[in-house]
This record gives structure tokens, sequence and C-alpha cells, in this order.
């Protein structure tokens, strides 16, 4: 069975959760069929890439707008994908590939949801017109598809009401996973490589509030800069956030910081994406991590700093309540949303000082967060392991060939 990964994003090039979800699921997929991947960003060179294949942009197209960029990628994609026997694609970015592969050769279509485009209408801010473009690329693609894959029962929820032309049969939850062996506390030896921890000034004996994550409005980070005033003055912030969307909310992130480290010590902003055995350094010299987004699927980023044996706290949306267990591996945020795409906080105050609140609780108890901790790490493993997503996910690859 040759099965053929789209995607915008893999590795060298991965900014967000999607682009490591499919450098994890190539990887673990290649044990039970012929797996090829096809990215954006050029090709790659070395015997670590053999079965990827990358592509540029069109010459013609790179001073087009975003979306139509994308789609020049797209056709080439799937002209590529002659061959397969299935193709899978992974969000808006590859969903025209994945479509036209599928009229063009045949073939079924899966779509794995990481987000959606009714959701996250902020996107108009960074595409412009080509914000229309990506929303009715992903609900031709969605509504054609043979299977849709959600990350979580919540996102399954939000595709259902986004696209009620989709048949609910077709659409099927199987969670993010995450490599368990590489995401874990570090040894005595790593201890002791405290550089990272040197170049940004982090103190490991404080207490500390961590986050990590793309400058975006889905993210809440404005919300988490707010709480944060509501904290002792002794707990370090750090930012581990980067890769804006737009000049705008950068701007507006960054002026907030700058607001932020004038009124107290201990706020550091990381910019750069850190490699990961740095970042689980800072992880460990954190006391709890922090996910205060208004849009998330699940978020694989709390599974990494569980991983790492975290407490997390995190807003009540989404699928994070199918990853953390309120009061017993972190805390859940209640958060009421309008119901128009934004995700907007009725009472933004509110979930702003409820979240300072769960992260004081935290804080305020060292030996309840170390017991969270160890149980956030057993849930991981218990429950988040690609080797069993992979298995779950060829069944569905085998079901939807047969049905075809």
């Amino acid at each position: 069975m040759r099965i053929d990964l789209l995607t915008r994003e893999f590795p060298p090039h991965i900014y967000g959760g999607a682009g490591v979800h499919v450098a994890e699921l190539s990887r673990v997929l290649r044990q039970h069929a012929d797996v090829r991947v096809h990215c954006f960003d050029g090709p790659r060179t070395g015997d670590e890439f053999d079965g990827v294949t990358g592509y540029h942009t069109p010459e013609h197209l790179r001073a087009a707008n975003p979306a139509l960029a994308t789609m020049g990628v797209d056709l080439a994609i799937a002209a590529g994908t002659a061959g397969a026997d299935l193709v899978h694609s992974h969000t808006w970015y590859t969903n025209f590939a994945g479509h036209i592969a599928s009229l063009l050769h045949g073939i079924p279509h899966i779509v794995s949801a990481h987000s959606l485009e009714p959701l996250r209408p902020w996107k108009a801010e960074q595409l412009g017109g080509g914000y229309a473009l990506s929303s009715w690329i992903e609900k031709t693609a969605y509504e054609a598809a043979d299977a849709i894959i959600a990350v979580s029962a919540g996102m399954r929820n939000d595709i259902l009401r986004s696209y009620p032309d989709v048949d609910p049969d077709k659409v099927h939850v199987i969670h993010n996973g995450i490599d368990v062996n590489s995401w874990a506390p570090p040894t005595p030896e790593q201890q002791s490589e405290t550089d990272v921890l040197e170049r940004y000034k982090i103190n490991p004996t404080q207490p500390g509030v961590v986050f990590v994550g793309r400058i975006t409005r889905q993210k809440g980070l404005p919300y988490l800069l707010q709480a944060v005033r509501h904290l002792p003055d002794d707990v370090q912030i750090i930012l581990c956030a980067g890769a804006p969307d737009t000049p705008d909310i950068a701007a507006e992130v960054s002026s907030a910081v700058a607001e932020l480290s004038r009124t107290r010590n201990g706020v550091i902003w990381i910019e750069d994406m850190l490699p990961r055995h740095e970042l689980i350094t800072v992880l460990n010299a954190a006391s709890v991590f922090v996910c205060p987004s208004i849009y998330e699927p699940l978020g694989i980023v709390n599974l990494e700093a569980m991983a790492v044996g975290l407490p997390v706290v995190g807003s009540a949306t989404g699928g994070i309540p199918e990853v953390i267990v309120d009061g017993e591996t972190g805390y859940l945020v209640p958060l009421e949303q309008l119901h128009d795409g934004t995700g907007t906080p009725l009472d933004p105050e509110t979930f702003v000082r409820d979240l300072a609140q769960a992260l004081t609780t935290v804080l305020d108890d060292p030996a309840a967060a170390t017991r969270m901790g160890s149980a956030a790490r057993t849930r991981v493993e218990q429950h988040f392991s690609w080797e069993a997503i992979a298995e779950r996910t060829m069944d569905l690859y085998t079901q939807v060939i047969g049905a075809h």
C-alpha cells in the first residue's frame, strides 16, 4: 500500500503543531506502508529524506497573494502523487492538492483537521482576500473527502458545526500523539547542560511559568500577558513565542511584553525556535506550563510539556479538556466564548483572573505540582503514543481504500 502524505511543513521547515504531527506520523507509518511525503519549501537532501519531495513556489506566483502561491504548489503536488493508493492532506495548505489528486488519479483522499478556517477569521489579517480562497479550498476538500480525521472530539464537533453538509459517519477521531521517548524529563547529564538557561538568564531555582507557541490570535498570548500582572513578583515568565502571523500582532505582543518588563523582573522572551533538547531544558526549569488558547483543536505543546513532567494550566476549549485531567495533571480554566468564529471570551476579565488564579494555585504548592507533573507524564505514555495512533490510522486507510 502506497500512502502519500501532503503537508505544508516538514523538517527542517517546521513552525507549528501540524508540521510536528506529519513528521512523527510519517515516521511510524513507514513501519506499515510505503509512505511518500510531499511538502513545501523546496527539495530535501540526505538519506533521512528518502521518499520526501519538496516543491518550490512557482516563480511566476512568488509575488502573488499567499493563497494563490499555495495553490500553485498544490497543483505540482497533485501531479507528483501519481501511483499512490491514497492521499492524506494536512491543513488547507495541501487540501487543494489532495482534492485535485483524488479527482485526477481516481484515488481516495483523507483530510486531517488540525484547525478550521471558519474558526480563524483573524487569518484575513494575514491572507487578505486569500482568506476567502483558503476557506473555499477547505470547504470543498472536506465535503468531498472520503474520510476526515479530527484530532479531538472537540474538533469533530467543530467540523460538523462549521460544515453541516459533511456526513458525520466519515469524521473519525484519532488524537495527536507524541514521541514519548524523545520528550521526557532530562537525565542528570542533560540537567547539567545549562547553556540555554544561562543564555536566556533563566534561573531554575525560581518558580516559573512557561508558554510555547506561535504568535497568533488563537494562542491567547495577550490574555496570558494580562494574567501575569496578578502573579507573585518572584515568578519568572518564560515566553517561547515566535513566527508571528502578521506584523500587527507581532507589534502588539512586543509592546505588551515591553510594558510588562517595565513593571516586573524575570520576563524572558525567546523568539527563536529552540532545538528539542534545549526546549526540554527550558521546560524542565519551569514550574508549570500554560496554554491560554482561545482556539486549540488539541495542542501538541501540551503533550510535550506533560511528557517532560510539567503540570499544565489550559483553557477549557477545543480538545484541551481531552488532554488535561482537571485537578490531576493540571487545571482547566473555564472559558465562555463567542460563537462567531473568533472564539473571543465573553468575559475576558474573568478569564484572565481565573487563568492567573489557576497558575497561582500550582505555584503555591510545589509538592502538588510535582505530583501533577508525574501524573501528566503517565497520561501521555498511556494515551498519546504515536505507535497506537499509527495503528488506528492504518485501519482507517484500509477501510477507506476497501470502500473506494
